[in-house]
C-alpha cells in the first residue's frame, strides 16, 4: 500500500488545515471568553481524536492503535475532521480556501484508492 510521497506530505498539510479550519470556525461562531476556550479546544479535541482511534497495523501510520477500531470507524473520524476543517473554513467566510481544501482531500482520497479499499476490509 504505497502512497506517493507527495501524496503523504498533502494529507499531513490537510491534517493541519482541518485543525485550523476547526480553530477558525470555533473562533468566528463564538464570543467572549468561549472565544478563546473554543478556538482552542475543538482543534485539540480533533487532534486527540485522530491520533487515539486507529486501526490496528495500519500502513500508512505507525501500526499502533490506542484505541483500535474498525476501519469504517477511521474513515468516518478522518473524513469528519478533514471535512468538517474545510467546512468551517467555508463557513467562517473563507470560501474559497475551503472549498479548495475540500477539492484536495478528495484528490488525496482518489490517489489512496488502495488505502480505503484496506480501512474498508478491516
Amino acid at each position: 500500500m504505497g502512497n506517493a510521497w507527495w501524496n503523504l506530505t498533502l494529507r499531513f498539510l490537510l491534517e493541519l488545515a482541518a485543525l485550523f479550519g476547526l480553530g477558525i470556525a470555533a473562533w468566528h461562531f463564538s464570543h467572549g471568553w468561549w472565544r478563546w476556550v473554543l478556538a482552542l479546544a475543538l482543534p485539540l479535541v480533533a487532534a486527540v481524536l485522530w491520533g487515539t482511534f486507529a486501526v490496528l497495523n495500519d500502513p500508512s501510520r505507525s501500526g499502533r492503535a490506542p484505541v483500535p477500531v474498525p476501519g469504517t470507524v477511521r474513515l468516518a473520524l478522518e473524513l469528519v475532521i478533514l471535512f468538517g476543517g474545510a467546512a468551517g473554513l467555508y463557513t467562517a467566510g473563507y470560501t474559497t480556501t475551503g472549498i479548495i481544501v475540500a477539492l484536495l482531500i478528495a484528490i488525496s482520497y482518489a490517489f489512496s484508492l488502495d488505502r480505503l479499499a484496506w480501512l474498508l476490509k478491516q
